[in-house]
């Protein structure tokens, strides 16, 4: 804890109801059985550093529905504080289906029409102590997507101060765009007032227009934030800060759905930084919890134990 009911970490954004295929190799339309599962980026960061053993607060929202509902009840099973989740009076749950074509195939559907709750996200649900304290802010680029999300987003930041592990995932999707050139703008705005950025090339493309990761993280640094991470998929993953360049290669496994492996690096990025461990450690930690993520079906709900991850980390340097 960094202070008297403070959080540990404070994630801002996504959050809805992952409606995922118990069947792989098949189309939707083939398939007969599903499993349902807490989802969203920012509320698998947030379930992922909570199985380390860190006090989490999740800033988000919900439809006041039944998926609404069991996505609070699982929220404060999975450890997750969610006092700052409010219920949208008038906007639905948001689902997303996906289909499971290992290794590296995993189309994503999502239905947040007409709009998805946690975009309605409101200054009025930030805990002031709670931001200026906690030892991590983590937000997306999605919730830079459209208002008052925004809004809020920035007053956060604002009340934050660039403190230290201001953390920003570049996540960037398409679907939530209606222009390129406006993310880039938006995200442009949001660096000035972090001190983290972490996103694979094709996020930091879209960031600040580079793609090869030494020159994406030299601009990124360029910007102001501390340390850049560049994730290369296959090759690994790249940090950099103003003294200091370490690149990690990949921890590889069977993939059974690769799209809970971000937000697990995440998760283990924040428990990494908060217990202040050396890069190269935090970067090895965090790829093989990625890893450990994508040999399973779920994506919150398989997020590892500091245990299960430690012992394979130790594997593989035996």
């Amino acid at each position: 804890m960094t202070g008297e009911n403070t959080p540990d970490v404070v994630a801002l954004g996504r959050l809805g109801v992952d409606i995922y295929p118990l069947e792989s190799g098949v189309g939707l339309e083939d398939v007969s059985t599903f499993g349902k599962f807490l989802g969203g980026s920012a509320a698998n960061v947030a379930v992922a550093a909570a199985r380390y053993g860190r006090t989490v607060q999740l800033v988000s929202r919900t439809g006041d529905d039944p998926f609404g509902r069991y996505l609070h009840t699982e929220l404060r099973r999975l450890g997750v504080d969610d006092v700052a989740v409010a219920v949208d009076p008038a906007l639905k749950t948001p689902v997303t289906f996906c289909e499971i074509f290992p290794p590296d195939d995993f189309p994503l559907y999502f239905y947040r029409e007409p709009k998805a709750p946690d975009l309605n996200i409101t200054p009025d649900q930030l805990n002031a102590a709670a931001i200026r304290g906690a030892g991590v802010l983590w937000a997306t680029v999605t919730g830079l997507s459209q208002e008052p999300s925004r809004q809020t987003h920035f007053d956060a930041w604002a009340l934050r101060d660039r403190a230290g592990h201001t953390i920003l995932d570049l996540d960037y999707r398409p679907t939530f765009w209606s222009d390129p050139a406006e993310a880039t703008r938006q995200v442009a705005r949001a660096l000035e007032h972090v001190t983290v950025a972490v996103g694979n090339r094709e996020e930091c493309e879209i960031a600040v227009g580079e793609t090869e990761p030494l020159r994406a993280a030299d601009a990124l640094l360029e910007r102001g934030v501390s340390l850049a991470i560049v994730k290369q998929g296959p090759k690994g993953v790249l940090a950099k800060t103003a003294d200091e360049v370490v690149e990690v290669p990949p921890h590889f496994v069977d993939v059974v759905n690769g799209l809970g492996a971000g937000d697990a690096f995440g998760g283990a990025l924040c428990h990494g930084l908060l217990a202040g461990w050396g890069l190269e450690r935090i970067l090895r930690f965090a790829n093989v919890a990625g890893a450990i993520v994508a040999s399973r079906l779920e994506c919150s709900t398989a997020m590892p134990t500091e245990a299960e991850v430690q012992d394979l980390v130790e594997g593989g340097r035996g």
